[in-house]
This record gives structure tokens, sequence and C-alpha cells, in this order.
């Protein structure tokens, strides 16, 4: 089957202005790298989510899901098959204590929605620039909360089209693991269970956790955030400060001289040469430190040919 065969079929369930072929995946990332997706599908529905997942099990068509791109780097050669991106999921509820999102939502905006209302126990994540989706996969965290501190639910699709509704037990959430990311189920929405609070303290908080961030990340730079795990009796960036490696890169790439956890697009880079910076400070920190950075972002895609 060829491209236009996959965006003709796709027509039976998603309106035409919402399927886009060979389309640029760098402005749907953080790090504004990687090449094209042969077919680029934005849901308005999670009917519409379904069915594409439906349709692409059957075909066998590779599927990819985007939210916003934020924890995820595009290799230079693009995506075969279809990239689902969720950007137009993005109701957010509040009813009492209880806040409901769909998957495309931006977790720092849910964040403000619900400090708006004086809900307390979701200002850690003011700051993450994520979607709702991606910070149920890798149960997102900041500033000592965790996504699985607050969810209550989620209702994924598993790659054959079947949907299920996943308890926080059922979750398996753990540090940047979650049976999401395990099984490669697609996330619909989720639901959280917050607290009353203190409109004061809230804010105070959330000004506090921004000022942080706002101070010690280079939010001057495309990136995609953290690269790294936390290493068991470690931490990433004082490991890559300890090297001498902020300031060095590959090409256009750079570890970040604000914060050594970080590595910047700081001058038009590839995406190979963001990855081989990566590799560039494992090889370092494991010769230096004989310490494995494992990473947080996840690579997709192909090299360029």
């Amino acid at each position: 089957m060829t491209i236009q065969q996959w965006a003709n079929d796709l027509l039976q369930w998603i309106p035409t202005t919402n399927i886009k072929t060979n389309e640029s995946l760098k402005k749907y990332t953080m790090t504004k790298l990687g090449g094209n997706a042969d077919v680029l599908v934005l849901p308005k529905t999670e009917q519409q989510v379904i069915a594409v997942i439906k349709y692409a099990h059957e075909n066998n068509v590779p599927l990819l899901m985007l939210g916003n791109g934020s924890n995820m780097v595009v290799r230079d050669g693009g995506v075969r098959g279809i990239v689902l991106h969720f950007t137009l999921l993005n109701e957010i509820r509040v009813e009492g204590t209880t806040v409901f999102s769909q998957s495309g939502a931006l977790i720092k905006e849910v964040s403000k929605q619900v400090a708006s209302q004086s809900l307390t126990g979701f200002e850690f994540a003011c700051g993450i620039p994520g979607s709702i989706g991606g910070a149920m996969a890798m149960n997102a965290g900041a500033y000592g909360g965790e996504i699985k501190d607050v969810v209550t639910s989620c209702t994924v699709v598993t790659k054959e089209g079947e949907l299920l509704v996943l308890s926080n037990d059922q979750l398996e959430l753990s540090y940047r693991k979650s049976i999401i990311a395990k099984n490669g189920y697609f996330v619909l929405s989720a639901t959280f269970e917050l607290a009353k609070g203190n409109q004061q303290q809230i804010d105070e908080k959330i000004a506090d956790l921004t000022f942080q961030r706002e101070s010690k990340q280079p939010l001057e730079f495309p990136s995609a955030g953290s690269v790294f795990k936390r290493p068991p009796g470690h931490f990433a960036g004082k490991l890559i400060q300890d090297s001498e490696l902020q300031g060095k890169g590959v090409g256009g790439a750079e570890v970040s001289t604000k914060h050594a956890g970080f590595i910047v697009n700081k001058n038009n880079a590839t995406a190979r040469d963001y990855i081989e910076t990566i590799q560039m400070v494992q090889r370092t920190v494991k010769e230096k430190f004989d310490v494995d950075l494992e990473m947080e972002v996840k690579i997709v895609g192909e090299d360029e040919a």
C-alpha cells in the first residue's frame, strides 16, 4: 500500500483537513528536529483515534502516537506509517475535586486550571512541557510530585483497538515507567483526584516552582527537556557537569551551559547531531564514573538515507 492509499482510506473517519502527507515533524516537536511523517493524522474525537488504531493494526501500518513532542527525538529520515497527533483532544473538565483531561491537553494547562479553582496536588506539574498522554506514559514528575500521586484512572486503547480503563494500581506507575509504555497503549484520557487548598499557598508554590524552573533550565533554546533518567545514587546533571561536558556537543547540538541535564538545539542541529551528543555524554560519564546514563527521551523514526 502507498502513502496516498493510507491517506485515502483514512478519509472514512477523518476530515481531509486533518490528514497531512509527507509532513515535517520539526514543527510538532520541542527539539525542532526530525524528518517527515508519511501520514500525520490529527483526530478530533476518541472514536476517530480508535478507528485509526484499528485500521493500522488490520493493515500492518506502523503507528506512532505524538503528544506535545517534548520528550521525543525524531530522526532525520522521519517516521514511516501513520503518526497520530493528539493536539485536538485537549478537553479539561473540573468537577469538585475530580479532574478529567483528554490526552492531548498540556499538563501545565491542567495545572493552571486546577490551581485557578483552589485545588492542590498538581502544582508540581506547572512547568512540565508535555501532554497528559505523555505524562501518563512516563509517570511524569518534578519537584517531589508525580502523576502516580494524583491519578485515579486512565482510559487507553490497545494496539488492536480495544478500549481499557485502568486504575492507579493497574497502571504500574514507577519512576518514568508505566504499563502504558510497557505495552504500547494509546492514552485517550485520565482522571485525577485533588484536594481543596488555600489559594494563596497554591499561587505561592507555583510562583516558586516557576522561578526555579526559569532560572535553572535553558528554556531559550529548543530541547527535549531532561535527557537522562536519574541513575541510582546519583544525579545525571551533576555527573555530566563533573565530566566537564557543558558547552560541548556535536554540530548544532550542545550540552546546556545552564543545566547539564539538558541538550539544546543551539544552532540548527540535526537529529543526528542531537543523538550523537547524547551518545558522547553517555560514553564520557561511563568512562569517568562507571555510571550508565539511561535515556529519558524516546528516539523514533529512521536515519536519513
